[in-house]
């Protein structure tokens, strides 16, 4: 999958399913931003991660078990991208 339509559709997906589009432009995020935490302008949380995993199992067939792993794996798009690549 092309690298930078891959990152464009996981911002697209997570402001939508984190609920975002009133806040924040998806072309505003950047790969490598921290997508949890207080310097985060996401500011996801645990409901917000779960709701992202379901839509990544959906989208693309990939599986995040466990809040460690989706800890490492949602940190940001880039590692995000990362795993889907890994995984695919």
């Amino acid at each position: 999958m092309d690298h930078t339509l891959l990152e464009q559709q996981l911002k697209q997906l997570l402001i939508r399913e984190c609920d975002k589009e009133d806040d924040i432009d998806w072309q505003s995020i950047a790969d490598d931003e921290p997508l949890f935490g207080p310097k985060s302008r996401i500011q996801m949380d645990s409901l917000d991660a779960l709701q992202v995993s379901l839509a990544l199992q959906q989208h693309y067939g990939v599986r995040i078990e466990g809040a460690k792993d989706g800890r490492r794996i949602l940190n940001t798009i880039a590692t995000i991208a990362a795993y889907i690549r890994q995984a695919q």
